[in-house]
């Protein structure tokens, strides 16, 4: 059964709204800063940290996009996406981002599901719901 986590954008978020060029964006960036820390380190940190290739379907229409394990042993697919959800008391939209495991991924593409909801969730100052079911708030509270 496949398990979701998202990192809703509120109020006080940097962003309202998110593209998904803007989201692989942020991705790509979470790399670099991994690979400039394993060049520090002397190490292919990169390749652990992310050990994913960013791929599209042309039926994902700009909504969604996956990444695939570069060692299918280790790591499967996570699926990631972006759409919008009506809040339940007024007519505003609310953006998401969701992260997606699907019924192969594997307990090493959760730990990684986790890292980067964590980071864009920072990064963004959203409120994260993780997969278990808890919530993270990265905004300032007022």
């Amino acid at each position: 059964m496949s398990q979701s986590a998202y990192v809703k954008l509120v109020p006080a978020s940097e962003k309202q709204v998110i593209t998904i060029d803007e989201l692989k964006d942020l991705l790509l960036y979470y790399r670099s800063i991994t690979t400039k820390t394993g060049e520090q380190l002397s190490w292919g940190y990169e390749d652990a940290a992310f050990p994913y290739t960013i791929e599209e379907k042309a039926e994902a229409d700009g909504r969604w996009f996956y990444l695939k394990g570069l060692d299918q042993r280790k790591n499967k697919y996570i699926l990631v996406g972006i759409g919008t959800e009506k809040e339940s008391d007024s007519y505003l939209e609310k953006h998401y981002i969701q992260f997606t495991l699907t019924d192969i991924s594997t307990h090493g593409d959760k730990g990684k599901a986790n890292e980067f909801c964590k980071f864009i969730a920072s990064k963004l100052k959203g409120e994260l719901h993780l997969f278990n079911g808890r919530v993270m708030y990265y905004y300032p509270k007022k």
